[in-house]
């Protein structure tokens, strides 16, 4: 049994393929869902990362992952959720079926993979293994842009709580809150002048950012239910 496997969902590309290659340079076995094929996964397989194509939008696809996972045989140190997707009320006029996407990625897919994959979690020592959510800055303000994204990373927060309580004292879950971690190629120096003024910082750091939070929680032996605000002291500005 491989007992030093990190399970990190939407690994592709940006934050997910940093936390991938991170912990494989590290010498563990890593297991990375990815969406879509792209160079990252390329790349990821290429340092030895098992990657599993799984498109969460479809319920199918969340159990079928869980399985493939399971059948590996491993234990798992870290189940870390980075999958998203994003989107804005300006963007469609089919309200329900954003919400219902929203919510499918960000609560419904770490739902049903957090009550299947932790049975594989070593449960035979006090924090033991990890589970990490990846929520969002406006959980704690709200986006009247991002109604419905905003609503189901906030679900993701309350979720972190309730898995902490069911699955302590061996299983610590705990999330992270980002916020402008690092810019997409396109932005424009307008729009990353802008965005950069929004917390009291002014950076955007960089994935390193998140992988040190990342190492932060799986070293902690005592803290669960507790989520890390990565935002450059956005809520103060």
């Amino acid at each position: 049994m491989t007992d030093k496997t990190i399970v990190i969902t939407g690994a592709g590309q940006r934050i997910g393929f940093a936390l991938a290659s991170h912990f494989r340079t590290l010498g563990l076995h890593v297991i990375a869902s990815y969406r879509s094929e792209k160079p990252g996964v390329t790349a990821l397989r290429e340092m030895g990362v098992t990657c599993i194509q799984a498109d969460f939008s479809a319920d199918g696809a969340i159990h079928q992952f869980a399985r493939e996972v399971a059948e590996q045989n491993i234990q798992i140190r870290a189940l870390i959720h980075n999958a998203s997707d994003w989107n804005a009320e300006s963007k469609t006029d089919d309200y329900a079926a954003l919400l219902d996407d929203m919510m499918q990625i960000h609560v419904k897919t770490p739902y049903l993979l957090n009550l299947a994959l932790s049975p594989f979690m070593a449960t035979d020592s006090t924090a033991g293994s990890d589970i990490i959510h990846f929520t969002d800055y406006v959980v704690r303000k709200g986006s009247e842009k991002h109604i419905a994204y905003s609503a189901s990373k906030a679900a993701l927060d309350n979720m972190t709580l309730s898995f902490a309580q069911k699955l302590a004292p061996s299983v610590k879950v705990n999330s992270i809150a980002p916020a402008l971690i690092m810019f997409n190629e396109g932005d424009d120096e307008a729009y990353r002048k802008k965005a950069l003024s929004k917390s009291l910082m002014a950076i955007a750091p960089g994935e390193q950012e998140v992988v040190n939070a990342v190492e932060f929680i799986m070293n902690s032996n005592y803290m669960t239910g507790q989520s890390i605000n990565l935002d450059g002291g956005r809520a103060l500005k």
